[in-house]
């Protein structure tokens, strides 16, 4: 069987490798740092910005449904009249009240289409005129938001181009030091970063004690650290412990 890069390496380069990689992380977080609330700010900021601009597309789709509902009730009320000029006509020649009644109560019914109608349409133009203000409100929120998201932009912009470059040497330093770790053991490095608060996976033995959590290292453990010939963590946090000395 094949053996891997990483089989190549000593257990001393890679603990070198794993505390160089961790320096390389805090580094790289620290220019994220910097970036502060910009890039959650930015993000709301476009969220917003679909939302109003989804609530535009919304109202105006609303508004049209409307103007073919007034177009609609329009068709009635010259439906309606032409019934009305034809049963008034034909009033004239009846041959009989049943027949002129019956003609009475089509006109009458028609008339109440028409008012119907007619009032329809005031309330549709009345909704209408409702929604076109909500569009322009809405237009100058756009309009407010356009600029604060320009400005936020530019800032995050700014603060990206300032530290593009050193971004780029440490993204650069974090594949070399990733390639001396075999994936298991990377693996469980990142894992342990992701579960702790200061990011802190790989720490020195300080005045015989973790560098994370602080306890006690034993001597004899202190002795193995130094010796660099195998991983060894932290009993209480599960930290990767390595000596004083150790560095790039």
């Amino acid at each position: 069987m094949a053996k891997s890069k990483t089989q190549n390496y000593t257990v001393e380069e890679k603990l070198v490798a794993l505390y160089n990689l961790q320096s390389i992380d805090s580094g790289i977080e620290q220019l994220t740092v910097l970036r502060g609330e910009l890039p959650v700010e930015v993000k709301d900021l476009e969220d917003e910005m679909e939302g109003h601009t989804t609530r535009i597309d919304k109202i105006t789709g609303e508004i049209k449904d409307l103007e073919f509902s007034i177009m609609d009730r329009n068709d009635k009320i010259v439906t309606s009249k032409s019934s009305i000029k034809k049963y008034t006509t034909q009033q004239k020649n009846v041959r009989n009240n049943r027949e002129f009644e019956s003609l009475s109560k089509e006109i009458e019914y028609q008339e109440l289409e028409t008012q119907l109608a007619e009032k329809n349409i005031r309330e549709f133009k009345t909704k209408i005129e409702f929604k076109n203000e909500q569009i322009q409100k809405t237009k100058m929120k756009i309009q407010d938001r356009t600029l604060d998201l320009q400005q936020k932009k530019a800032e995050l912009n700014n603060i990206i181009e300032e530290t593009r470059k050193d971004e780029e040497k440490l993204a650069k330093r974090q594949i070399k030091a990733e390639g001396v770790i075999d994936d298991r053991l990377l693996t469980a490095y990142k894992r342990l970063r992701n579960n702790l608060f200061n990011k802190l996976a790989v720490v020195k033995v300080d005045r015989d004690a973790c560098g994370g959590c602080f306890a006690k290292v034993p001597p004899q453990r202190q002795l193995d650290i130094g010796n660099r010939k195998k991983i060894i963590i932290c009993e209480h946090c599960g930290r990767i412990l390595v000596d004083s000395e150790i560095g790039e």
